[in-house]
């Protein structure tokens, strides 16, 4: 995130339990080999407290997810404000270790979070095929491959969208015939040009990981 103050940008993020990890499951199209490499432990997410802040988080926004969303939605105002003091543009990434469509999640006369605060910009990566079909104008979609959803990956770029993709080691000057650029140059996805797939080297346990996950660059 901080890479992104450089290009005028601050993003705020929101961390959840990811996959199953809370009883409840966040990313319904996770692979296996995903679910095992997840970030969820990098960083500060290795401290136990952190890691019981985003269980809590999960239950929470299950058991009530209607004082959920408007809590959500007075940070992002917050929040909006604070950085907008400072001189930077807002940003807001929801998935940060989910996959859920806050586009559907609906607060005052059935608006969403990317309705109710048009003067941010919210973008996520996901592995859900159909959350491409209509999303609010403010919101950015960058669909992200498993290990097991090529064909669907390739009809997400069909219809337009990047695709991100972890691969060991170094970064290949192509993939599925498109260009690949370096994605962790920033996290500013919104930002990245149409038609290329985003590739990211692969971190933590995806390092040492043999599975389809992680491509190996040709």
């Amino acid at each position: 995130m901080l890479k992104g103050w450089k290009h005028g940008w601050i993003t705020a993020l929101l961390h959840l339990a990811p996959y199953k990890l809370s009883g409840r499951n966040v990313c319904p199209k996770a692979s296996a080999a995903c679910a095992e490499a997840c970030l969820n432990t990098a960083g500060r997410g290795q401290m136990n407290s952190v890691q019981a802040a985003r269980i809590n988080k999960t239950k929470y926004f299950f058991k009530n997810r209607s004082g959920f969303l408007w809590q959500l939605s007075r940070e992002i105002e917050m929040l909006k404000k604070r950085v907008t003091r400072k001189g930077y543009r807002f940003a807001v990434r929801l998935n940060g270790t989910s996959d859920l469509s806050w586009e559907k999640f609906k607060l005052q006369d059935g608006q969403s979070l990317q309705h109710l605060h048009p003067d941010v910009q919210f973008y996520d990566y996901t592995k859900i095929l159909n959350r491409l079909n209509a999303l609010p104008s403010n919101y950015h979609m960058t669909f992200s491959y498993s290990g097991t959803n090529q064909e669907e990956c390739i009809q997400a770029a069909d219809l337009g969208f990047n695709v991100a993709t972890v691969f060991r080691g170094s970064l290949p000057r192509k993939w599925l015939g498109r260009p690949v650029i370096n994605g962790d140059e920033h996290d500013l996805r919104f930002q990245d040009p149409a038609g290329v797939v985003v590739g990211l080297v692969a971190k933590g346990k995806a390092r040492k990981q043999m599975s389809s996950f992680v491509v190996e660059a040709a």
